[in-house]
């Protein structure tokens, strides 16, 4: 079982930046791809962002796109999400998502996630 722990959540003022990790342990070499959903206050989780776990190919929610970053570091077993120019309405706890399949939008194709972790956008 892939297990995955995210880290870097936290306050942030409107317009700032802030950088989530995912650290992936466990029989990684199982996953073709990774990904980032959120879930905000009285909303569903929602897509933002996967990439390819082997490759460049990455794909982002309209929401996000221009603004946040989805990376990985294969050697290190880690995920990133770079978050800029942050709005209120990117308040949710943001999770980190494993997909044995492949990479996509729906959260379905991932059969492993994180606990998540609260990223607040307030002034």
């Amino acid at each position: 079982q892939v297990q995955l722990v995210e880290s870097g959540g936290g306050l942030v003022q409107p317009g700032g930046s802030l950088t989530l990790a995912c650290q992936a342990s466990g029989p990684t070499r199982s996953v073709a791809a990774m990904g980032w959903f959120r879930q905000g206050p009285g909303k569903e989780r929602e897509f933002v962002a996967a990439i390819r776990w082997l490759g460049t190919y990455t794909l982002y929610a309209d929401s996000v796109k221009g603004r946040f970053t989805i990376s990985g570091d294969n050697a290190k077993n880690t995920l990133f999400l770079q978050m800029n120019s942050l709005k209120p309405e990117d308040t949710a706890v943001y999770y980190c998502a494993a997909s044995e399949l492949l990479v996509g939008s729906r959260s379905n194709l991932y059969q492993h996630w994180g606990q998540g972790t609260q990223v607040t956008v307030s002034s």
